[in-house]
């Protein structure tokens, strides 16, 4: 479903095993810059998030947590903020390729936690997302389901706030079209230890 005067904003959030200096958790820092390299080679990416004082894009104003990072013992935690062209940009991106085996090894990485890992809304196409955007509407997804206003792939909605059944030829079609751009990128990932 390409939208022209939309755009899909993506905010996830987790809490991993050990802090970032942890050897639990290197295998996910060394695969983060390929999967951001991915995302920017992905057909359908508008952008993303930088973080401050991260070389990188620009942060979309201040790094804010959901209230599920309250307790666990980090002030900080993995998170990621990007805007898509449609639903099936993302979904193209997330579940193939370099992010696809991120995805794979995340239980060795991440805590197990009883919020949803990802929420999905829909902006005019001249509105960025920003970092308390992302976690009110994760907070909103854990308190009160998937509906127009924040949902997920499972039980998506189009702009218009109608159920939305993603397009499963287009997501292969992509996935077609992105492999070539991620081939020297899963190369390193597939090389890289758990």
């Amino acid at each position: 479903m390409p939208t022209s005067g939309h755009r899909l904003a993506m905010y996830n959030f987790g809490l991993h095993v050990a802090v970032d200096t942890a050897p639990e958790v290197q295998g996910f820092m060394r695969r983060e810059p390929l999967n951001f390299a991915a995302a920017e080679r992905a057909e359908g990416f508008a952008g993303r998030s930088g973080y401050r004082g991260v070389p990188g894009p620009r942060s979309w104003g201040p790094q804010i947590f959901p209230r599920f990072i309250k307790g666990s013992g980090f002030d900080s935690a993995p998170s990621s903020l990007s805007m898509w062209h449609d639903i099936e940009s993302l979904m193209a991106f997330a579940y193939a390729g370099v992010h696809a085996e991120a995805l794979k090894n995340a239980r060795n990485w991440n805590q197990k936690g009883d919020w949803p890992p990802l929420v999905l809304w829909w902006l005019d196409a001249g509105q960025r997302a920003d970092w308390q955007q992302g976690a009110d509407k994760l907070e909103w997804l854990h308190d009160h389901g998937p509906g127009p206003e924040a949902f997920t792939f499972k039980q998506a909605y189009d702009p218009d706030g109608e159920p939305y059944s993603i397009d499963r030829q287009r997501v292969k079609a992509l996935v077609a079209a992105n492999a070539p751009g991620q081939a020297d990128l899963l190369v390193q990932v597939n090389a890289m230890p758990v």
